[in-house]
């Protein structure tokens, strides 16, 4: 199947400038959206996870199946202010500006197995962040799994001592 039919470009969104890949009829559609998440989890299944790890919003949305496939626990990585409890947080780098990211402080167990996963690799700060936090609680990152990788921007840079799965390339 050619994931890439499911994509739709969008120009200047955004904003002015920047062409964005929209993930949304992929998600429409049962077949593509399957087939996307069985190839996550194809990747996973020779990696001994034991948790999957997912920064919000999309990271959700991929990163739960997965875990229900794999039949381990999801972990939500949040935007601060978001999770009730203690939180462990990291700043950030991206695209077009700063953030942060938070994770509950004890969901991952030291010597945890994670497979992030999330819906784009661009220039990687978001998944670097999210790595950080997971190795900051003890966890091992045993893959990072993406539906899309903008291969221009050099995400991949910053995940050279990990695995990384991309199942489109732009």
């Amino acid at each position: 199947m050619n994931l890439k039919d499911y994509i739709a470009s969008v120009e200047n969104f955004p904003k002015e400038g920047i062409l964005f890949r929209d993930i949304t009829p992929l998600m429409a559609d049962g077949k593509a959206f399957k087939y996307a998440t069985d190839q996550i989890v194809e990747f996973a299944k020779n990696k001994d996870v034991n948790l999957v790890v997912g920064p919000e919003a999309r990271g959700f949305i991929f990163g739960c199946p997965v875990a229900y496939e794999l039949n381990t626990g999801f972990i939500p990585v949040r935007k601060p202010g978001k999770l009730p409890r203690e939180t462990v947080d990291v700043k950030y780098a991206l695209e077009y500006g700063h953030n942060e990211l938070s994770i509950h402080k004890g969901d991952i167990k030291k010597g945890s197995r994670v497979l992030i996963v999330d819906d784009l690799l661009a220039t990687g700060g978001t998944i670097k962040a999210t790595i950080d936090l997971v190795e900051s609680q003890g966890g091992i990152v045993a893959g990072v799994a993406f539906l899309i990788e903008l291969v221009d921007l050099n995400g991949r840079d910053l995940l050279k001592n990990y695995n990384v799965l991309s199942l489109i390339k732009y």
